[in-house]
């Protein structure tokens, strides 16, 4: 029951085939916001455990004997439980979450109680959930269990069904007469919350996993978001109740909200859960668990626009964390560290799906390194490309003692080089550089580190400023001094430095930053300060020489206004810089601000 991809992506049938199957049954590094009202012992810091999905998802050989989605028991739940307290617990993996399908037998069809709730599968469960939370405790591990969110279908029964602890509630009280649908499979039908035997189903629905010990729940297919929107598909007050719910059992469970969500929706996101899912499945539906283009490197696009929303109480949820085996997660080497890298910096919630009890070295190693796994867990914001979303990318975040997480990626399908200017942190002159991967340290490095990387490969460090404050001139882009062509155009903008943006950068618009002096000829790292509530691309140029064309991340909407730097090739004295929309859409520009130095 987890969610549909983009659907350029045919790779996704398996998932589509679920969908189905569920129908049947019915026919300078900004500071990162902390999160909303939820109590933040529950997510003071990224939770880290393990997931069923993965495995459960895959054709993967052995893995689904007995037909799709068989992985998920109580006999296999319990291995990879043992096998989570014996490998990872130590390191702070601490959740076991059960996913989909704990209520459905071989053929996806459910179960409920009398009340309308979802009743384990006896095949699957033959002791029933309360047992499995019973041995996670006793491993001194945490339960997950998981719901799509709504009344799902066949739990109905033609609104008879009376409602546990709600005398005169049923479920025709419920829902909708309309009976319409929502979540992201519409499997379900939509509550109807002017009710109160809406709350009062919730209530029921918590106060069971709370009898059974469960410590989270995943509330999936939620909108808007899921490739949902539209009043059907808002969720917002389904989260809302469960919130409640949560709290009127007296238990503390994490509430994980998923999938793809709405950006738009950050706030109540932030203000009824402990997480949310922002983008897509990372399992490819295929033989192996993920592969890099279906979808890990998804994230290097979605995940920028929400790390100001990311902090204790609430975090951004990149997905199950499948580098543990190298066969059957199908990944290489270098793809398996990148994607363990991003999901440190971004201080995602690291909860793997790999058997555990089949863990490689290497993928050990990756899972058990305590010096990256303290990048997620430590106080620091997550960290922001400070580069475009381009093959070469670097990302960094300001720790707490002044040094800085920065990790450098190759997304490119050949080896390349990737630099690190130490103007870009802030600073100019020397810098100490850990690797935290290697646990080794590399020396002192001069303006810059540089690193040869292979297709899909990475760097992690520590760097430790040595040297002195950056200076920088603004240059705002409203300013009367620049030129504009095309259908660019100065706007009022309440987020911009001066109030004021330059927008309309479309089809051939452009921007010209002039007299742009500096004393010494170079490759300067301009920090263009922008709004796009997209990914957008610009051709950017200096002195009407050959441009380079950019992709600038998403800001999330067109009301904030983030930033990322541009090598920018120099003379002495006055130059211009140019933003061409070319052909296409470029983002709103705010200012850019030039280094005194290259």
């Amino acid at each position: 029951m987890r969610s549909p991809s983009h659907s350029v992506l045919p790779a996704r049938a398996l998932r589509a085939a679920l969908v189905l199957a569920l129908a049947a049954g019915t026919a300078g590094l900004a500071p990162t916001a902390h999160a909303g009202t939820t109590t933040p012992a529950l997510a003071a810091k990224p939770y880290m455990g393990w997931s069923s999905w993965s495995m459960q998802s895959s054709k993967y050989p052995g893995l689904n004997p007995d037909g799709d989605y068989s992985y998920l028991t109580e006999a296999n739940v319990l291995k990879q439980t043992d096998a989570l307290a014996a490998k990872l617990k130590k390191y702070g993996y601490t959740y076991v979450n059960i996913d989909a399908g704990w209520w459905r037998d071989q053929t996806w069809k459910p179960a409920f109680d009398q009340y309308a709730r979802q009743k384990a599968d006896p095949r699957r469960f033959p002791r029933g959930m309360k047992a499995v939370a019973d041995h996670v405790h006793a491993k001194g591990l945490k339960a997950g269990i998981y719901l799509p969110v709504g009344l799902e279908k066949e739990a109905y029964a033609d609104g008879r069904a009376p409602v546990w602890n709600a005398d005169g509630c049923t479920t025709a009280d419920l829902v909708y007469d309309d009976l319409r649908t929502t979540n992201g499979w519409d499997s379900a039908y939509k509550l109807d919350f002017s009710d109160p035997c809406a709350q009062k189903y919730i209530d029921s629905q918590a106060q069971l996993f709370a009898d059974w010990g469960y410590d989270f729940l995943k509330l999936d297919g939620v909108g808007p978001g899921s490739f949902k929107s539209g009043d059907n598909y808002d969720n917002v007050a389904d989260v809302a109740a469960w919130q409640k719910a949560i709290a009127a059992t007296g238990r503390p469970i994490h509430l994980e909200v998923s999938w793809s969500l709405d950006i738009g929706h950050a706030a109540d996101w932030k203000k009824y859960s402990n997480g949310r899912r922002i983008d897509t499945d990372v399992e490819c539906y295929c033989n192996t668990l993920v592969s890099w283009e279906n979808s890990v490197d998804d994230r290097f696009d979605d995940a920028p626009a929400w790390t100001r929303h990311a902090g204790p109480g609430g975090w951004n949820d990149l997905d199950s964390l499948d580098v543990g085996n190298g066969a059957m997660d199908g990944l290489t080497k270098a793809e398996r560290q990148t994607y363990a890298s991003l999901w440190a910096i971004a201080k995602s919630p690291l909860y793997t799906g790999d058997d555990l009890t089949r863990l490689d070295s290497y993928g050990l190693s990756l899972l058990t390194n305590r010096e990256v796994i303290a990048v997620d867990q430590g106080d620091a914001p997550p960290a922001r490309p400070l580069t475009p979303s381009d093959p070469q990318q670097v990302w960094a975040a300001r720790n707490t003692d002044g040094t800085y997480t920065v990790a450098l990626f190759n997304l490119a399908d050949a080896p390349a080089s990737v630099s690190a200017d130490w103007t870009t942190l802030g600073f100019t002159g020397k810098a100490a550089v850990r690797d935290l991967w290697n646990h080794e340290n590399l020396g002192t490095y001069k303006n810059r580190i540089t690193q040869a990387l292979p297709a899909h490969g990475s760097r992690l460090f520590t760097v430790t400023p040595h040297g002195s404050a950056l200076e920088r001139t603004v240059h705002e882009a409203e300013a009367p001094v620049n030129t504009l062509a095309g259908n660019a155009s100065t706007a009022d903008c309440s987020a911009c430095s001066g109030g004021h943006k330059v927008g309309n950068l479309y089809l051939g618009g452009k921007l010209t930053f002039t007299d742009i002096v500096v004393d010494k000829p170079g490759t300067y790292q301009i920090e263009v300060a922008y709004i796009s509530g997209d990914a957008r691309s610009a051709d950017v140029s200096a002195n009407g020489g050959g441009a380079t064309r950019h992709k600038f991340p998403s800001t999330g909407d067109w009301g904030t206004v983030d930033s990322v730097h541009v090598p920018v090739t120099l003379k002495a004295g006055a130059n211009t810089i140019t933003f061409d929309s070319g052909s296409g859409y470029a983002p709103d520009i705010d200012r850019i601000d030039v280094p005194k130095s290259s």
